[in-house]
Formats: C-alpha cells, structure tokens, sequence
C-alpha cells in the first residue's frame, strides 16, 4: 500500500518536472527569437537550460521526501536508548530507576 503511494506521488513529480520543463524550453524559444545580438540569444539558451536543471533538481527533491515521508510511516519514530553523552537513558517502557524490572520485580 505505501509502494503504491510513492508510486504514485513520482508520478506526480515526474509529470510536474515535464510541465516546467516544457514552458522552460517555450520561453527560452520566445527570448531567443525576441533577443537581437548572439549574447542575448546565449543568455536565454543559458536560461532555459538552468530551468530544466531546476526542475530536475526539484523532481529529485521531492521523490527524497516522498521516500522519507514513507519511512516515517513504516517505522513510526525511534527513541534512542542511548543518552546524549553515550550513557544509557530511561527507556520509556520502563520509566523506573530503581533496578528492577516492573513486569518480574527482578534486580537487574
């Protein structure tokens, strides 16, 4: 089921890099013919060019956060048993700090 929706919301950026992609190209067409020195017209090639990688760039951007979005799912949040100076922190299943375990009342 998560697959499918990943798929799906490629799909989606896919067809968005193709929209961008297409009126980046229109435009750079457009300048290019409106440019009157071979400076301009390079410029609007230059342009158009940095559109198309832009909007590859966010296809790619937004696939990672797709994936990211369905790992937060999967895995749902992680919390470390490991302090911030690496000592060992109260495990929230276990909030007691007094060596036992609750659910046997043994000493660790």
């Amino acid at each position: 089921m998560q697959t499918a929706k990943v798929k799906a919301k490629d799909m989606v950026s896919s067809a968005k890099e193709k929209v961008k992609e297409g009126s980046a190209k229109t435009q750079g067409k457009v300048g290019e013919a409106t440019a009157r020195t071979q400076e301009e017209k390079e410029m609007e090639k230059e342009a158009a060019r940095a559109k198309k990688d832009q909007a590859s760039a966010d296809k790619h951007q937004e696939k990672a956060e797709h994936r990211a979005e369905a790992a937060t799912g999967r895995h749902g949040t992680h919390v470390p048993l490991t302090g911030p100076h690496g000592g060992a922190a109260i495990d929230p299943a276990y909030p007691t700090s007094t060596g036992t375990y609750p659910a046997s009342g043994k000493y660790i």
